[in-house]
C-alpha cells in the first residue's frame, strides 16, 4: 500500500501546485508568485518525487492536474488555507483581527457586497477580501473546492450540504427606457408583457428562473426578445429603447435614480425574493468569515435597503 508518510513537502511546493493548477500556466504561476518559471517548474519536480507520481500534464499551451494532481491540489489548498487560518486566529489573540474574506456572488449580488464590504471593514482595517463573481453554477463550485470560504446567491444549492441564511429582500422589477411606450402606461400586465421584446438572462440565473415562473403560473406564454450573459448588457440594451428588461432592483438602482431607466407599473412589483449567505455545513469557517456572516444577517438588510434608497448626489455650481 502506497504512503505519503515520511514523505517530505513544503509550503512552497504545495503553493506552486495549488498556483499552476488554478491558472492552467506554469509562466501565469510564476509571474504571480513572483518566481521565475524554472523555480515554479523545480518546485513541481520536487513535489512529483515527494509524492511519486506526475501532478502536471500538457494540454494545448496550457497545463492541468494528472489524477494524483486533483487530490494533491485539493489537499494543497486545504492546507494552505488552514495554514493562514491558523495565522489570523494568532494574531486575533492580541486582538488584532485581520485575514482574508473570500467572498463568492451570482452575478447579480456583485453590487451588493461592495457597500457591505465598505460598512465592515470600516472598523477592521486589518481585513482584506478576496471577492469573486460568476454564475450560480460557477459560484457553487468554488464553494465546493473551496477557493470561497462564503457565497451569496438566490437560495441555496441542493448539490451541497450547506448552512444558508436568508439575510435580505431581493426585488426585481421590470423596467425599459423613458420613451418605452409601455411606460406611458398606468397599468402594465403580462398579457403587454408578452407582445413585448423581454431582455432577459441565460437559463439558471435567479431574475431569469423568476420571470419564467410569474409568466408560466399566470398561464402566459414566456417569449424571450434577447438572452444575454451580464446584467450590464442588459441595461445598454433597455436604455437604447431596444426592449423590457427584467431585472433586480439592486442592480438597476441607479439608472433609475437617474433616469436612464423607468420602471413599469406592473401589478405586486417589485416581485421579492430572498438573497442567502451560504457556507459549507461540513466546514469550519475562519473567525472573520463567521463574523461577516453574522454581519450580514443582522445588518445586510438596512445596508442594501439604504443603497437603493440613496438620492442621486447633486452638485454644486
Amino acid at each position: 500500500m502506497y504512503s505519503l508518510i515520511g514523505k517530505t513537502a513544503t509550503f512552497r511546493q504545495l503553493r506552486a501546485l495549488d498556483m499552476v493548477a488554478r491558472l492552467g500556466s506554469v509562466s501565469r504561476a510564476a509571474e504571480e508568485l513572483n518566481l521565475t518559471q524554472p523555480a515554479v517548474s523545480l518546485q513541481i519536480r520536487l513535489l512529483e518525487e515527494a509524492v511519486g507520481a506526475a501532478l502536471l500534464q500538457r494540454v494545448g499551451r496550457g497545463v492541468q492536474p494528472t489524477a494524483a494532481g486533483e487530490i494533491v491540489g485539493r489537499y494543497a489548498r486545504e492546507i494552505l488555507h488552514l495554514w493562514s487560518e491558523a495565522g489570523d486566529e494568532v494574531a486575533a489573540l492580541t486582538g488584532d483581527l485581520g485575514g482574508t474574506l473570500r467572498i463568492g456572488a451570482i452575478t447579480t449580488a456583485e453590487y451588493l457586497i461592495p457597500p457591505l464590504l465598505v460598512k465592515f471593514t470600516a472598523t477592521r482595517p486589518h481585513v482584506k477580501s478576496y471577492f469573486k463573481v460568476g454564475n450560480r453554477d460557477e459560484i457553487i463550485r468554488m464553494l465546493a473546492a473551496h477557493e470561497i470560504d462564503l457565497a451569496v446567491m438566490g437560495s441555496a444549492p441542493k448539490e451541497l450540504r450547506t448552512h444558508a441564511v436568508e439575510f435580505a429582500k431581493h426585488p426585481m422589477v421590470f423596467v425599459a427606457a423613458p420613451s418605452h411606450p409601455l411606460m406611458r402606461r398606468k397599468r402594465v400586465s403580462l398579457t403587454d408583457l408578452e407582445a413585448a421584446h423581454l431582455l432577459v438572462r441565460e437559463r439558471g440565473a435567479g431574475t431569469r428562473t423568476t420571470v419564467e415562473n410569474l409568466f408560466k403560473s399566470s398561464g402566459h406564454k414566456f417569449h424571450i426578445g434577447s438572452e444575454l450573459s451580464s446584467n450590464e448588457a442588459i441595461k445598454q440594451m433597455a436604455e437604447a429603447g431596444l426592449g423590457v428588461a427584467f431585472l433586480s432592483l439592486h442592480a438597476c438602482a441607479l439608472e433609475l435614480r437617474t433616469g436612464l431607466l423607468g420602471q413599469l407599473r406592473f401589478p405586486g412589483s417589485p416581485i421579492e425574493r430572498e438573497w442567502y449567505v451560504v457556507t459549507l455545513a461540513d466546514r469550519r469557517i475562519s473567525q472573520v468569515t463567521a463574523l461577516f456572516r453574522d454581519f450580514l444577517i443582522k445588518q445586510g438588510a438596512p445596508v442594501m435597503d439604504g443603497v437603493i434608497a440613496k438620492p442621486p448626489e447633486r452638485h454644486r455650481a
